[in-house]
């Protein structure tokens, strides 16, 4: 809820400013993320949207009933349902794609890329030997001698890669995968 505006200076000034709008908007350019749940984490620095994708992911998985615990380590970033993992995260870029970026053949079992959109989440479950058959090595995200070793993920919601259909999609596909690790640890 905005707070309303009393003083009359500040009326007619955000009179003026709607007046200019037009000038200054194409029409239906408005913003997608507006009113959206996720758009403040977009206004944070990409090292805290890092950390932020890291305790979304957590949160949730233990708030499904996951075990979710601290690696103690840089090689994974969470321990969940006794499956080291690797989280990388990404809101919706302009062009329609999440980009899951800065990843590495570090010490993880699998990586769970979480993309939040205006108002909608995918997450997919990738297992380190699909990562290396499909990203790492494969698709470097910067080039020269100093690049070689992080890759990236390029997805567009609506058409992922054919290799990453089996691996979620919808949050509820990815818990069933990793509901699965749990499962097999008791």
């Amino acid at each position: 809820m905005c707070p309303e505006i009393t003083d009359a200076d500040v009326l007619l000034l955000a009179s003026i400013a709607s007046a200019l709008k037009p000038d200054y908007t194409r029409e239906g350019t408005e913003d997608p993320w507006a009113g959206s749940p996720f758009a403040w984490i977009r206004a944070r620095p990409s090292r805290q949207i890092g950390k932020i994708g890291e305790q979304l992911v957590a949160g949730w998985c233990a708030a499904k009933g996951l075990d979710v615990t601290a690696t103690h380590d840089r090689e994974a970033d969470r321990v969940i349902a006794g499956q080291r993992v690797e989280i990388k995260f990404s809101t919706l870029w302009e062009t329609g794609v999440y980009k899951f970026q800065q990843i590495r053949d570090q010490n993880y079992d699998f990586a769970v890329c979480l993309g939040v959109s205006p108002f909608e989440a995918h997450c997919w479950v990738i297992s380190k030997k699909t990562l290396r058959q499909h990203v790492i090595g494969h698709t470097p995200q910067h080039r020269g001698r100093s690049g070689t070793d992080t890759f990236w993920i390029t997805v567009r919601p609506t058409s992922p890669p054919e290799w990453m259909l089996p691996l979620g999609g919808t949050l509820g596909e990815a818990y069933r995968m990793m509901r699965r690790w749990q499962m097999k640890k008791r």
